[in-house]
């Protein structure tokens, strides 16, 4: 979360006092500003709050993949739901990727076509 984070330098603020602010750990404070841990909106409110802007100058979303664990070495039976953000050059390396595959298929699709048009 470059923006908070940068916004929180800026204005000379620790992480203890910012998680202060959000009634938590300084750890779990340094895991939301990493984006290891979800930020919620009302805590994207008091953090907004505290930095005297608003929350659109620092709110971003970082969409995590949500997993599902049925643990069922407790017989609870329970669902514990894990959030992982994915740095986002990693997803631009991923869809480079993917458009690099789309013109292979096009071109052995291409070539399938000459080949049968052949018989």
């Amino acid at each position: 979360m470059e923006k908070l984070r940068n916004l929180r330098k800026l204005r000379g603020f620790t992480q203890e006092y910012m998680s202060n602010i959000l009634a938590t750990d300084v750890s779990n404070y340094s895991r939301k500003e990493s984006g290891e841990v979800r930020i919620f909106d009302e805590e994207w409110v008091k953090l907004a709050k505290a930095l005297d802007v608003p929350v659109e100058d620092i709110k971003e979303n970082k969409p995590g993949s949500i997993v599902n664990f049925n643990d069922s070495s407790t017989n609870s039976g329970g669902f514990l739901n894990n959030y992982y953000s994915i740095p986002e050059y990693i997803l631009e390396n991923q869809q480079d990727y993917i458009n690099l595959l789309k013109e292979q298929i096009e071109m052995l699709k291409t070539e399938n076509k000459k080949l049968k048009s052949r018989r």
